[in-house]
């Protein structure tokens, strides 16, 4: 008798093959596939770079062909490399008590493209002088700085893995020597609905508010990273932190279905269930390990345990309008308000508090901790005056709920 296989049946058994065939083959393949290289241009300048003057400096490079994974292409991340001596063996690191042997620097910012990337050239200068520990007489008149970029790609966990570098260029540049100073502390701000006039708008205390540092917390002296804090009222219509206001947003923190997120361009308001008074805390050395786009615990809003005065007027007083009152503007006026703002010229040496409008009975002084844009202090009732050093025009913003004064120099 003869054994008859029906067609279906041989097409069944060869699909059965050819899959089983894929199967192999794609647990042989490596699952990724990258460039080997990929070009730095020359930088479009003639003659030497004085980086004392001049902000900042145009690089652009190649795409490299597409890393893949999966056949998925995969965006990696560019990181600027500068050596003056010409040697990439070691990377200064400013977290390491001894950086020996280090011969290059990472330079600040990574970046996700090759196009028109700015490289800052005070920061650059201020990571050679740590590097090489120049001194006022040391420093080097002219100095050519050998440039390459890294681009690798990160895991999760911000291990880097398929790394290549392009060729490197050189840029001839004048550094220049200056008394390494803590950096300040880093700040974010608060704008939206729910914050100052609630329109969106840039103008600082009448639309966005700066965040504050907390009495007792220690900052990175080379970062300015720590925690910082806001407490006020909100009312649930939503707003958002920006790390600075005139990146075009390119630094921000909004919320997802999953939670916060960091320079997602797309998420939604940050909001709160209901209306009251809130702490809202952010971790800027926690945020600066956190990967664009992805869910930040760096950001806490909880409810405030307490039930703070309202005030119906806050004012300065001093010795240039003869201690009587000058009153501060009500950064909210639609809801409970527990921020002030005031523009206001001094001269140097004027002595000035903040306090309650018509009254003493609040009112807040210390001394000044200086920082590059002017002053802060966490007032303390019924304090020493507080001595403007400096003669100037500066925007005062306080917070009668923490006592924190900080005056921004215009």
């Amino acid at each position: 008798m003869k054994t008859i296989f029906k067609p279906t049946i041989l097409l069944a058994a060869v699909g059965l093959f050819l899959l089983s065939s894929c199967e192999d083959d794609n647990d042989s393949n490596p699952t990724l596939t990258q460039p080997t290289t990929f070009v730095l241009n020359e930088p479009a300048i003639t003659g030497y770079v004085v980086m004392e003057k001049t902000p900042t400096v145009t690089l652009t490079w190649s795409q490299p062909t597409p890393y893949n994974n999966f056949n998925a292409p995969v965006v990696p991340t560019y990181t600027v490399q500068v050596s003056p001596t010409g040697s990439f063996n070691k990377v200064f690191d400013e977290n390491l008590e001894d950086n020996t042997g280090a011969d290059f620097v990472n330079v600040n910012e990574t970046y996700s493209s090759g196009k028109d990337v700015q490289i800052n050239m005070q920061n650059l200068n201020r990571q050679l002088l740590q590097l090489c520990g120049w001194t006022e007489t040391t420093t080097p008149e002219r100095l050519p700085l050998s440039v390459r970029v890294k681009s690798a790609l990160r895991d999760a966990s911000f291990n880097e893995y398929g790394v290549i570098y392009s060729n490197v260029v050189t840029l001839n540049t004048v550094p220049y020597y200056v008394e390494l100073k803590p950096a300040d502390p880093e700040i974010w701000w608060l704008i939206g609905a729910d914050i100052a006039d609630g329109s969106w708008g840039g103008d600082v205390g009448k639309c966005v508010i700066p965040m504050q540092t907390i009495n007792g917390v220690e900052y990175d002296n080379k970062t300015g990273q720590g925690e910082i804090q806001w407490i006020g009222y909100l009312g649930g219509s939503g707003f958002k932190l920006r790390g600075a206001l005139d990146d075009n947003w390119a630094a921000q923190i909004g919320q997802s279905n999953d939670g916060f997120v960091k320079n997602d361009g797309g998420s939604g308001n940050i909001t709160v269930s209901e209306p009251g008074i809130y702490k809202v805390t952010l971790n800027t050395a926690e945020l600066a390990k956190v990967g664009d786009k992805e869910v930040t615990t760096a950001l806490k809003i909880e409810k405030y345990d307490g039930t703070p005065a309202i005030f119906n007027g806050m004012a300065i007083a001093g010795t240039f309008n003869d201690w009587n009152d000058d009153p501060m503007t009500a950064c909210s006026s639609g809801w409970e308000n527990h921020d002030w703002y005031i523009s206001h010229t001094f001269a140097a040496g004027d002595k000035v508090k903040v306090k309650q409008a018509d009254s003493w009975d609040f009112n807040k002084g210390g001394t000044f901790v200086n920082y590059s844009e002017g002053m802060y202090v966490y007032g303390e009732s019924n304090g020493a005056d507080l001595v403007v050093e400096e003669a100037g025009t500066y925007l005062i913003i306080f917070n009668d709920i923490t006592g924190y004064i900080r005056f921004i120099k215009q």
